[in-house]
């Protein structure tokens, strides 16, 4: 859970409760150490005390306390001694308490012994050592979801393999409210802010990744360039992502930019999309898409409010993109349905915004309009796709602007934004 205030629109009550409260206690079932992995500022620390309130004996310790802190790097085989959870937060801080804790849990098999939080990705320090394979399980936290915000299902993934071109939603939401919402993001403190706060928290936020936890990571001391960099980032969200064309557009070598998204994707602030070709005789790329994880984030990187957004000659395609990338990524850390989320374009250009590969092989396709109309040729990627694959593609739907569910064809539908966090399987 975390809390937020009033939001512009609409309005929410005061709590909210984070879908994956149930996955981290089912993970603590039957597993020796549990890690939330998260943006700063995603709730991870909230969630970790909400779910250790519900467990005895439990002990909790931050390493953002400078003395605890120290404690940890002195004293690490003594900092983890106890009885029952024993919960760490910022655990990336001292990566030296993971080989003690391997010891430890190698001793003492019982699940739920440890519960890590962490706003890097910690299997991805360099320091840390290979030290918890097959005895830790990573769940990731984002940002609120849209369904957490409305208190929704938050299943459309479940539910468009479950009812395939069947799935319907008639909504009331228009243009101007998904911009909205796209706007104010899924941090906690920016969903519950007035928009002029939530400038300088985004600001802040920035400047707290960039000098602290990006140095943290990898010593860097070049910090105007990540900013410069973040910026041209955010002009090419939910595009493919080329770091040889980035360099050159900065000023850098390709070898330094790849160094920098790859410290993006570890503090959260990034998310590439890998390609997908489906094997096989074909003319897929294998270029990765990039978004950023916050909407938010992302707007205020780009400098547009919702009017600017809905201007001629604003950023609502890829924002809106970039909006619905996300929810789809959040939903696959707690829905049923285990499946992989790429993108697809042709080397003719061909391309299909998001496609959601479920275990079996089974497909789900979705296009992304920013308009409220929608005619046959915003099929043509998702037409492309269901003929390629045959009876493995489930369904393909438009995800618009307007308001109803429509047929478009063969197993294509279109459908309003707002069904990624409405229907339910």
């Amino acid at each position: 859970m975390d809390y937020i205030g009033a939001m512009s629109a609409p309005a929410r009550s005061e709590v909210v409760s984070r879908k994956a409260q149930s996955v981290v206690t089912e993970a603590l079932s039957d597993t020796r150490v549990v890690t939330i992995n998260g943006a700063r500022q995603s709730g991870t620390s909230t969630l970790a005390r909400i779910v250790a309130s519900t467990r005895e004996p439990v002990r909790s310790l931050t390493l953002d306390d400078p003395v605890t802190l120290n404690a940890a790097r002195d004293d690490p085989v003594g900092f983890i001694e106890h009885d029952g959870l024993l919960v760490i937060d910022e655990v990336q801080r001292a990566p030296g308490l993971f080989l003690p804790i391997k010891a430890d849990v190698d001793t003492d098999v019982r699940p739920g012994r440890f519960l890590l939080t962490g706003s890097a990705q910690v299997l991805a320090l360099k320091s840390l050592p290979d030290a918890l394979t097959g005895r830790m399980e990573t769940i990731e936290l984002w940002p609120f979801s849209q369904g957490e915000i409305a208190e929704a299902a938050d299943r459309f993934i479940d539910a468009a393999f479950a009812a395939g071109p069947q799935l319907t939603r008639e909504s009331t939401m228009r243009r101007r409210d998904y911009l909205e919402r796209a706007t104010i993001g899924g941090f906690p403190e920016a969903v519950r802010r007035t928009d002029r706060r939530r400038a300088a928290f985004f600001e802040s936020y920035l400047d707290t990744l960039i000098k602290r936890d990006v140095q943290e990571i990898s010593a860097i001391e070049r910090t105007p360039q990540l900013r410069k960099l973040l910026q041209l980032l955010a002009i090419r969200s939910a595009n493919l992502l080329v770091p040889a064309t980035v360099a050159g557009d900065l000023g850098l070598n390709r070898t330094t930019v790849t160094r920098y998204l790859a410290l993006f994707e570890s503090v959260f602030l990034i998310k590439t999309l890998p390609a997908w070709s489906g094997g096989g005789a074909h003319r897929a790329i294998g270029t990765p898409k990039l978004a950023f994880v916050d909407t938010g984030l992302l707007c205020h990187l780009l400098g547009q409010g919702q009017a600017r957004l809905a201007d001629p000659g604003g950023a609502a395609g890829p924002v809106l993109e970039n909006f619905v990338l996300m929810e789809l990524a959040r939903q696959l850390t707690w829905n049923d349905e285990r499946a992989t989320l790429w993108h697809y374009r042709t080397k003719d250009k061909v391309e299909v915004d998001a496609v959601i590969e479920a275990a079996d092989g089974r497909i789900v396709g979705i296009e992304v309009k920013a308009g409220a109309t929608l005619n046959k040729q915003d099929f043509a990627g998702l037409r492309h796709l269901r003929d390629r694959l045959g009876d493995r593609f489930v369904a393909g739907f438009a995800l618009y602007t307007g308001q109803h569910s429509l047929a478009f064809g063969d197993r294509l539908r279109a459908l309003p934004i707002d069904a990624l966090w409405r229907v339910v399987p």
